[in-house]
């Protein structure tokens, strides 16, 4: 039976912009309230890059009585620089700590063989998957002896910070020595070319003899996501076109300016193609997969994720951003929910789905 039954709440990742443009405090506790008392979370994985939001969103939802598993993610950054922040983030968490113990759960890292400089080549995560080699080394297993080297470095930073339990979000790919861990953490997305051995992959796991939590796992929410190569569905929001686009706003903002006008942002579009929302979908394999998890015997689940602010709902196909995202709950641009008047967003099938099985999985 699953222990902890979670979701991945993010105040902000960074990467080509900032995740969670605006941050309210009082937003983010209502949120949290509802991941408890709702979407029946006895956990949450807070994710973002700016330490305060983070203690703060974390501190939150400790009295609210969740488990908090803390992860601070600064993405393509150096080794050295990452591990500075790290650190700087574990000394923020241990106040936290020392108010909560056994309630906050401190993650080194998320996929750092992906998203830090330093393991394999390339300065982003887009040159380091873009070089023809890169599955070719990943096969060979030559991104486990750098990447162990810096999860020890970390450990031992961290814990001397922080005196509470520690993990890493790995990829199901990354050879992680976990004796350095408290948990066995993995990031695992049910791609097409694994549905037939999703579960079967986390045997090795289990032998550490220590509790396995999937830290992240999810679909976006068109139609034929969850039969994609790329597992969790390709993304198919059509960024190059926009380039023009935001050239062209930042040009008339310059210009309106003058007048006193502020202009709406540009607007993304998803790609050219048949694309349709398909929440049933998305729903059904969020149920699917906990009960494959659940009967594999990990320890937790966190969904990937709670709600996407910059990938908003639109009626338009071709702008409906949402169909693109992993998230629970469909945000609006410019209006409220029924479900929930005071906040920006709709609750999904999939946030149905989640809650009942979290509601009839047990404590």
């Amino acid at each position: 039976m699953v222990k902890r039954k979670g979701v991945s709440y993010d105040v902000g990742r960074v990467t080509g912009g900032n995740w969670r443009p605006i941050f309210d405090p009082q937003i983010v506790s209502r949120e949290l309230e509802i991941i408890r008392n709702d979407l029946h979370c006895n956990a949450v994985r807070i994710c973002g890059l700016d330490i305060d939001r983070l203690m703060t969103a974390a501190e939150q939802a400790l009295q609210l009585g969740l488990e908090v598993w803390l992860s601070p993610e600064m993405w393509d950054k150096s080794q050295e620089e990452t591990l500075r922040y790290i650190t700087r983030a574990a000394a923020a968490a241990e106040k936290l700590r020392e108010r909560w113990p056994d309630k906050l759960v401190f993650l080194v890292g998320s996929e750092l063989t992906l998203f830090m400089q330093g393991i394999v080549p390339g300065r982003n995560i887009t040159q380091r998957m873009g070089i023809p080699s890169f599955w070719e080394n990943a096969r060979a297993g030559r991104h486990n002896q750098p990447l162990n080297a810096f999860l020890t470095k970390a450990n031992e930073d961290v814990r001397q910070a922080f005196h509470g339990q520690v993990t890493y979000a790995s990829l199901v790919w990354e050879a992680v020595d976990w004796n350095l861990f408290d948990f066995v953490g993995v990031d695992h997305y049910r791609a097409a070319r694994i549905k037939d051995r999703y579960a079967d992959m986390l045997q090795p796991l289990f032998t550490t003899g220590k509790p396995v939590v999937i830290t992240e796992f999810g679909c976006r929410t068109y139609r034929g996501a969850d039969t994609t190569m790329e597992g969790m569905g390709g993304d198919i929001v059509d960024y190059t076109p926009d380039l023009r686009v935001i050239l062209t706003y930042m040009t008339n903002t310059v210009r309106s300016s003058l007048f006193g006008i502020q202009l709406p942002p540009p607007r993304m579009r998803l790609k050219k193609g048949n694309y349709s929302r398909d929440e049933g979908m998305q729903a059904s394999e969020l149920s699917d997969m906990l009960g494959i998890l659940d009967r594999a015997g990990v320890y937790g689940t966190f969904v990937m994720t709670f709600v996407s602010p910059t990938a908003p709902y639109h009626d338009n196909p071709r702008e409906d951003l949402d169909m693109n995202s992993y998230s629970l709950v469909k945000s609006f641009a410019d209006k409220h929910g029924t479900t929930y008047p005071d906040m920006a967003w709709e609750p999904k099938e999939s946030f149905k789905a989640v809650a009942d099985y979290y509601a009839n999985s047990g404590s």
